[in-house]
This record gives C-alpha cells, sequence and structure tokens, in this order.
C-alpha cells in the first residue's frame, strides 16, 4: 500500500482538532487542502473519521479508538526522521514557549534567561500567560515548558517536582495585625479573604483545612494573578494566603506585611512538565536543566 506520511499528521491533527479549519491552522495549510487530506483519508482506511453533526464535526467510533496510536505513531515518525546531532549551544537558534504561573516567571524567569542568554545567545523564550482553564498546549506541540504547582495527569506528559515553599499570610503594612505581629487561628477565619485563582474559585486546598477545624473563612474577592491580588491586599484589610516565596521578594516593595499561616498547611509544590516526545532532544534537555535550577533557587 502507497502511504503518503502526510497523512498521518494530517489524521493526528483532525482528530484532535475535531475540525478541518482547526486541523488547517494547526499544520498551516488552508481548509480546501484539508479537506482533501481527510478525503484520502477516509479512502484509505474506509471510515468516514469526522462526520457533520449541525455544524460540528463528531469523530466516529472508529477514530476514537485509534486516535491514541496515531499520535503516538507519528511521535515515532518524527523521532525516527529527526537528525541526531551533537548540540552546539553557540550556534543554536531555537524559540522555546514557556507557560509559567506569572508568580514562577517573576520569581525565576530573569535567572533563566539570564543564563541562556549567556550560554545559547541564539536561543529566545516565549514567555506565556496561564489560561483560565486546562490546554492541551504541551500534547500539541504549542508549548515546551510548563510550570505550576499541578502535577502531570496525562501519561504522556512527564513532570518532576523541582521545589516547594511554605505559605504565609499577605496583609497591608499598617493592618492591625500586622502590627500586633501575630494571627490566630480565630482571627484568621474571622476576617475578610482574597484568593488568588486564575479559575476564579473562591474556595482552595485551604478551606479544607479550616473545615476540618470546624471553622469557615469569609472570601469576598478573587484575583487572577499574584500581583493583582497583592494590589488588592495593599488597599483594604483583606487577607491573602500566598506562597511565601513568591510573596517574600515583593512584600517590602509594596508595603505588605507577612505573617505565619496559624495552623498547619502542606507546602506548595512547583511542578516543571513537557511532553514526553521531548525527553531525548538535547537542547530541551538542557533547557530543562536550567529550568529546574531557576525555579529551585528562586524557591529557596
Amino acid at each position: 500500500m502507497q502511504l503518503d506520511l502526510n497523512l498521518l499528521a494530517a489524521l493526528d491533527a483532525l482528530l484532535d482538532e475535531g475540525s478541518v479549519a482547526g486541523a488547517a491552522d494547526r499544520l498551516h495549510v488552508t481548509a480546501p487542502a484539508m479537506s482533501r487530506s481527510l478525503g484520502r483519508i477516509r479512502r484509505t482506511t474506509g471510515d468516514q473519521i469526522l462526520v457533520r453533526t449541525g455544524r460540528t464535526m463528531t469523530p466516529t467510533p472508529y477514530a476514537i479508538a485509534i486516535r491514541e496510536q496515531v499520535h503516538q505513531l507519528l511521535q515515532q515518525v518524527q523521532g525516527v526522521l529527526a537528525p541526531s546531532r551533537e548540540l552546539d549551544l553557540a550556534t543554536l537558534e531555537r524559540t522555546f514557549t514557556l507557560r509559567w504561573h506569572d508568580s514562577l516567571v517573576a520569581l525565576g524567569g530573569p535567572s533563566l534567561l539570564a543564563e541562556v542568554r549567556r550560554q545559547a545567545p541564539g536561543v529566545r523564550l516565549r514567555f506565556l500567560a496561564e489560561s483560565s482553564g486546562d490546554t492541551p498546549g504541551l500534547r500539541r506541540g504549542e508549548v515546551d515548558l510548563e510550570a505550576n504547582a499541578s502535577p502531570p495527569d496525562r501519561s504522556d506528559v512527564h513532570g518532576e517536582r523541582v521545589a516547594e515553599t511554605g505559605h504565609v499570610v499577605v496583609v497591608r503594612h499598617d493592618h492591625p495585625l500586622a502590627r500586633a505581629q501575630t494571627l490566630t487561628l480565630a482571627q484568621y477565619a474571622e476576617a475578610e479573604h482574597l484568593t488568588i485563582s486564575r479559575r476564579g474559585r473562591f474556595e482552595n486546598a485551604l478551606d479544607g483545612v479550616l473545615a476540618q477545624l470546624g471553622l469557615t473563612r469569609r472570601v469576598v474577592a478573587t484575583a487572577p494573578t499574584e500581583a493583582a491580588g497583592l494590589a488588592f491586599v495593599r488597599e483594604s484589610d483583606l487577607l491573602a494566603t500566598a506562597p511565601e516565596s513568591t510573596t517574600r521578594s515583593t512584600a517590602a516593595d509594596l508595603g505588605l506585611a507577612l505573617l505565619p499561616v496559624p495552623f498547619q498547611f502542606p507546602s506548595a509544590p512547583v511542578y516543571l512538565s513537557w511532553h514526553q516526545r521531548y525527553d531525548t532532544d538535547p537542547a530541551h534537555s538542557w533547557l530543562r536543566g536550567l529550568a529546574r535550577t531557576a525555579l529551585a533557587e528562586a524557591a529557596r
């Protein structure tokens, strides 16, 4: 059978995107060209792959069954055909895309960029903001490295716990609790709080711990980033509970005070995650090592 390997990439994109237009955008081809590829795939497999359902397209049972196998096959083909050569950092030209939690960008990003520039001046780093929902950026090859508090939840995404940090309670410097320099469990529960959540969640793991202690807290607002959250705290009587490593370096500059959390609460982990396709990529491995060091040192 004469099989064009380009059809494998097209099939992978179609199964991931669920539409001809989305697959075309992903592979940087025109929609008519992708439609022709879908026609060839249908003739080759004897299956419709995607069928029209109203304004959307739905994968057939066969397409659903082969989706993961197609993705793995494409990775294997790319690995076999990719050139193997020694890594020369002095001549390396490549752009890496990193989606990190905003506080980790501020904390570890500058040192990572400085070291990358020192070792490989032809390498560029593109930092992206985290979205309000989970995205398949790693799997789709749109993101090279993610860094946040969440471990990978897919078998094809690898991750490493590179650091951890305790939590502190952040208040404005002239807050009554800051002047006392103490915070009891009762005061913590009675105060008004702000949560920092890119998904806009009013509750988090803290509330579960408080519930076990028979207490609740009143959260009156959420902020999508740590920088925004600290700005709200600076101008109000609100309390925010945040990782110590990311707030300590900016607290003094913002006129904020840090108080210990008045109960036992687990440290916040920092995970570095990447897709398995990059496990043996020398340049990616080099960047992972630098990112690992930058994040670990920043957390300390």
